[in-house]
């Protein structure tokens, strides 16, 4: 039960009498109601983040393959230790143009290719790596020889790239930040061999 709290005010009609008034309590429902309203929208991010990764995707049919003239369109999201959708269904030789959003909180990159484009990067983001937290890390890179394509975005960064997508190879989606691969950031790709038409 909150009380009121008496208050006295002299009375400016007559300087001699002093009025006791009754203030109203002070009223904590706006605060209540906020934090009701913060925590339902914290939990709903919080479920909406998780969205189920262990669900399979949706089947995708590639009915035209990209071409360098009019590319193939696909969006990779990457999250925090992994990549949506995964696996990213590509046709052998065909252009495809990629948006990648980075949807975490921490600078991801995107690294598409064979086992020897993987094992280049991770090399470089190893060689890379400051030997102390409070040191700048200089920046990765490999050889243009070495094929492959890699997207480093930093949190909330969007870029959309053209990639001409290899015919006969293994390829994988691998996060080389260090620590990331780890934690499970790593994608697969489905290559399939569709008629590309010229």
């Amino acid at each position: 039960m909150t009380l009121a709290r008496p208050c006295c005010r002299l009375d400016r009609a007559s300087s001699a009498t002093l009025r006791c008034v009754q203030q109203a309590p002070i009223s904590r429902a706006p605060v209540v109601v906020v934090i009701i309203v913060f925590a339902v929208v914290a939990v709903t991010l919080i479920f909406i983040g998780m969205q189920r990764p262990g669900e399979r995707p949706p089947d995708v049919e590639i009915d035209q393959p990209g071409s360098a003239a009019s590319p193939r369109d696909v969006t990779v999201i990457m999250r925090d230790y992994r990549f949506d959708p995964t696996p990213v269904v590509l046709a052998a030789g065909e252009t495809v143009r990629f948006t990648i959003f980075n949807a975490g909180l921490e600078a991801h990159d995107f690294v598409i290719g064979d086992a020897g484009v993987q094992r280049a990067w991770h090399e470089a983001d190893a060689a890379a790596t400051p030997p102390n937290l409070l040191a700048t890390a200089p920046p990765a890179s490999v050889p243009p020889s070495t094929g492959g394509l890699r997207v480093l975005l930093g949190s909330g960064e969007r870029a959309t790239v053209d990639y001409k997508v290899p015919g006969d190879e293994d390829l994988a989606i691998l996060c080389h930040i260090p620590g990331h691969i780890e934690k499970g950031m790593v994608g697969a790709v489905d290559l399939r061999h569709v008629s590309i038409s010229p």
